[in-house]
Order: C-alpha cells, then sequence, then structure tokens
C-alpha cells in the first residue's frame, strides 16, 4: 500500500496494467468427437460459447459434449470470434454464444 501524504490512513492503489477483457469472450472451438469407444472417425464439430478465458471455454465446451451425449473429444484449434459470422449455422450459434448458450454445430 501507498501512503496518501495528504491523509493519515493508507490509500489502495489498484494496477493499471489489467488487461482482461471487460466482456467474456467469444470462442469457437474446432475438433472431432466420438460418440461412444467404437467411433472411430467421430464427427467434425464446431462449439460456440462465452467465456473469460480459453482454459474455461474448453472445460465449458467438454462439459456440453459430455451432456450430448458424446464419449471424447480432440479438441484441435480454438480462437475469438470479434463479429458475428455471415453464414448459418455459425451466425445462430455466435448469437446463442452471446446469450450464454454453448451452441454445438455437428459436421457429418
Amino acid at each position: 500500500m501507498t501512503r496518501n501524504p495528504n491523509e493519515d490512513f493508507p490509500m489502495p492503489i489498484m494496477p493499471d496494467n489489467d488487461n482482461s477483457p471487460e466482456e467474456p469472450l467469444v470462442f469457437v472451438i474446432i475438433g472431432r468427437a466420438y460418440e461412444n469407444d467404437r467411433d472411430e472417425g467421430g464427427v467434425e464439430i464446431h462449439v460456440m460459447l462465452r467465456a473469460p478465458d480459453d482454459d474455461t471455454a474448453v472445460r465449458e465446451a467438454l462439459n456440453a459434449l459430455a451432456e450430448e451425449g458424446f464419449f471424447q473429444a480432440d479438441l484441435d484449434q480454438i480462437g475469438t470470434l470479434t463479429d458475428i459470422p455471415d453464414e448459418e449455422p455459425h451466425a445462430s450459434a455466435y448469437q446463442g454464444a452471446l446469450e450464454g448458450e454453448v451452441s454445438i454445430i455437428r459436421f457429418g
């Protein structure tokens, strides 16, 4: 704590280097999910959700995939979206993520 020279009590100083975003980010996670241990090829998936950081995004994506009945998932890429996608189903999934949903898009 730093002392304020004009007062007789300590004044807390807050760091001015906070790099955390004010709003949670919208993440897209790309990978393959498997419905059972005999599912060799799996299904390609994109998961879209809001989270404060990538670790939380991965954890919430895996939980959502498990709730949907997936046995295992290989998550290959993670990134953030700054604007609404142009095409469906990603545009709807992005809107769902903004509203707090975890959207799972399946291909194949």
